[in-house]
């Protein structure tokens, strides 16, 4: 009797704990001061079922990342992680500490709602919680998803999938899936483009104001419910059979949100399965700024997944991330009037693809294709032309979003330089042919005679004797290229000019600037930039460097303002290539703001405005837009008068009047670089106004951008320190010790909130 008894006293005790621990479920509880590390044979805490696993997977032969998977599968397929974008090393340690806390190696740690955490634990649900002693759950995984729901986990008002970067980087995608606090359901993207996201797909309208709750059932539906529990509408609908199966729904890398199910009978043989409903149906032809990068285009395909190309001409910027774009593979057209080079062009035509958020800087209606093919030839900007419905429209490279859909009646016409076709200054032909005149002249003249050919030997020889002799006093004839008044130099000659290239006057990553004096104009001093060896790879790389450099000297040739540094002429002989510039006699402006004796606060200013002005015509006067990616003290001059003169925009990537943007390698001085670059975003003109913004709270408060061996931590890095005095009006910190700013502290305020606005 007392058995019995006992036992239903047990029974009862257990029907009244019922409602608390359905919660925590079933599982292997950790206690406070558990911890796993990171090693190669696995650290982890397994759900009592063992379906599910929480610990550290290692990606590829890099890091270590704390997750949870599918740990049944052979793949180990991961739903959820901690710190994707920050992997950590081998020996690495999460721990539940003694007073609650959750921590990874102080990069990550659980937001627990409130203090009382007793115990972690891995559910069979796929869940991972922080509980209390009374089994509330104080932290779910649930509650903080990554990319991936699973059957029975709901997504709230704000909450959202982040999609990973790739298949195997961990990190935040550009893609998202949301409830947004609106009630609205949407799939957006951070464009390549725009700063902004841009929703590429949406609930139902009797969706919009009405969802509370986005759920993944069991079933393997996905439905959204209102306030009161009632479904909305049914976003991914019941599969066939998804009974004995694992399941997940995945916002993927390529911004398609698909259902998968894996069958539990076939657990070393088997595969994940992608049910043929997603979202959405065709990515390629989504409304918003593309899946791919510049240049390229969206095609599906043969299992409805997007996949980033190229067109012929064109190739990929990072083989091993084809979304980044793609890249010329040939010298645009020549925009000289006088040297069109229309006969050195074709078109390849590609059926059903389009680029139609790219500026259109040309529409041409009641056109044929023939035409439009004309129109985009004897055009120098366009570099792909659309043509649909007896309508041209044409583009500039970059260009974007692109697709294509085989349901779309136009037509793409990709402007292409041939094969047999080399880009020159106009006059090189001519000369090219002169040079071939003269060979075939002194060619018949030598086979004429024994006495015809030592005569003409001898007049050579007295010819060469002569010039060499009267050099120093002759005038020499250089060679001026067409347009610019720029002057062609010989190596020889700058070698002479700079002694020998001996007095180095500084250097930068791609080139060193030596001075020099110009024998046959007074001795003028100059500031000779003597680029470095771009032949030591191969003729290909000497091809390369010297169609840039072309392109590099005809544009900056074209600059004519007093707060730049002149370009006077250049050397372009072989792998030779030599810009020269006027010489600046007061040097950087680094050297005399840092120096013993600064400028004063009005001089100061002007300079700095003269820097605005100087980028300002760069960006929006110049004939060709000039993106500087390296403004600092060290590339602004001062001339004779200390007026402020930027240099070094040789070097940078030239943009077309209608290409605001490029895709160019990270170029620029750490602690001036905008921060955009390092977010695999596009190089636009704002990354000069983020470098004068450092370079103007330099100029205010005569202090470098860090200062390493700064006595008070706070002032190490200018720009937040700048930032914190603005905000608690304490700006006479920033000028101390300068009794004209701060006499003059309203024009400090306004400054300081300027180079903030910039940065």
């Amino acid at each position: 009797m007392a058995l019995q008894l006992s036992y239903l006293l047990s029974l009862l005790l257990l029907i009244l704990l019922l409602p608390y621990s359905t919660t925590a479920q079933t599982s292997s509880n950790q206690s406070l001061g558990s911890s796993l590390t990171a090693q190669e044979n696995g650290s982890y805490w397994a759900s009592p079922s063992g379906d599910f696993a929480f610990g550290f997977q290692q990606i590829g032969t890099g890091g270590y990342l704390l997750a949870i998977w599918f740990n049944k599968l052979p793949n180990k397929t991961i739903v959820w992680s901690a710190n994707g974008g920050n992997l950590v090393p081998g020996g690495s340690k999460v721990e539940l500490t003694k007073d609650g806390k959750f921590v990874l190696n102080e990069i990550w740690e659980a937001d627990i709602a409130g203090p009382g955490v007793a115990y972690a634990a891995m559910l069979d649900t796929g869940n991972f919680v922080l509980a209390s002693q009374n089994s509330s759950l104080l932290w779910q995984s649930f509650n903080y998803p990554t990319d991936t729901m699973l059957p029975s986990q709901t997504l709230s008002l704000g909450s959202k999938l982040v999609a990973r970067y790739s298949e195997m980087n961990y990190a935040e995608g550009r893609f998202q899936f949301q409830l947004e606090s609106t009630g609205s359901l949407v799939l957006h993207s951070s464009a390549y483009r725009v700063d902004s996201n841009t929703d590429y797909w949406s609930g139902p309208d009797k969706l919009v104001g009405s969802g509370f709750q986005v759920v993944f059932n069991a079933s393997g539906s996905m439905t959204v419910t209102a306030r009161n529990g009632s479904i909305v509408t049914n976003i991914l609908p019941i599969p066939d059979s998804t009974q004995d199966c694992y399941q997940r729904a995945i916002m993927e890398y390529d911004g398609v949100l698909r259902h998968y199910v894996y069958p539990k009978s076939s657990l070393k043989s088997g595969n994940w399965s992608s049910l043929p409903t997603f979202i959405p149906s065709n990515i390629c032809i989504g409304n918003f700024s593309g899946v791919c990068g510049d240049n390229s285009y969206c095609k599906l395909d043969e299992s409805k997944r997007p996949k980033c190309l190229c067109p012929d001409g064109y190739a990929y910027i990072d083989p091993k991330d084809v979304t980044k774009g793609c890249k010329q593979n040939f010298v645009s057209q020549s925009c000289y009037k006088a040297f069109p080079e229309s006969d050195n062009f074709y078109f390849n035509k590609m059926p059903g693809a389009d680029w139609p958020f790219s500026s259109d800087y040309g529409t041409l209606d009641d056109q044929n294709e023939d035409l439009c093919m004309i129109a985009c030839l004897s055009d120098c900007l366009c570099a792909v032309a659309i043509y649909r419905e007896r309508k041209c429209w044409m583009k500039t490279a970059p260009f974007w979003n692109g697709r294509v859909d085989d349901g779309d009646t136009g037509i793409a016409l990709i402007k292409i330089r041939k094969d047999n076709s080399t880009w020159m200054l106009p006059g090189a032909d001519v000369k090219k042919k002169d040079q071939s005149t003269v060979i075939l002249i002194v060619s018949v003249l030598l086979g004429s005679s024994v006495f015809l050919n030592l005569l003409f030997l001898l007049a050579v020889f007295l010819l060469v004797f002569c010039f060499k002799y009267w050099k120093p006093k002759a005038l020499k004839p250089y060679e001026v290229l067409p347009g610019m008044n720029l002057r062609s130099y010989t190596y020889e000659e700058l070698t002479q000019a700079t002694n020998g290239f001996k007095e180095l006057l500084g250097r930068g990553g791609s080139a060193k600037v030596y001075k020099g004096f110009l024998e046959y104009e007074g001795r003028k001093p100059v500031a000779v930039k003597r680029i470095d060896d771009m032949g030591k790879e191969g003729d290909d790389m000497v091809e390369k460097g010297d169609l840039g450099f072309k392109a590099e000297v005809s544009a900056i040739g074209r600059t004519n303002h007093r707060n730049l540094v002149q370009l006077l002429g250049f050397c372009n002989e072989g792998q030779h290539r030599l810009l020269v510039y006027e010489f600046m006699s007061n040097g950087s402006l680094a050297s005399f703001l840092f120096g013993v004796s600064r400028p004063n606060w009005d001089q100061r200013i002007e300079i700095a405005l003269e820097t605005a002005r100087g980028l300002f015509y760069l960006h929006e006067e110049c004939s060709t837009q000039i993106i500087h990616h390296d403004v600092k003290p060290q590339n602004n001059l001062l001339d004779d008068s200390f007026t402020a003169r930027i240099s070094d925009f040789g070097l940078t990537k030239i943009l077309k009047l209608d290409q605001t943007r490029t895709t160019t390698g990270i170029r620029g001085t750490k602690g001036y670089v905008a921060l955009g670059w390092f977010r695999y975003m596009p190089v636009i003109a704002k990354v000069d106004v983020y470098s004068f913004g450092i370079l103007l709270l330099e100029l205010i408060c005569c202090t470098k951008s860090f200062e390493a061996e700064a006595q008070d931590e706070d002032r190490m890095i200018l720009a937040n320190w700048a930032y914190d005095c603005y905000k608690e009006r304490k700006l006479d910190l920033l000028v101390e010790n300068d009794e004209e700013a701060i006499d003059d502290v309203k024009r400090v305020e306004n400054y300081v909130m300027i180079a903030i606005w910039c940065i």
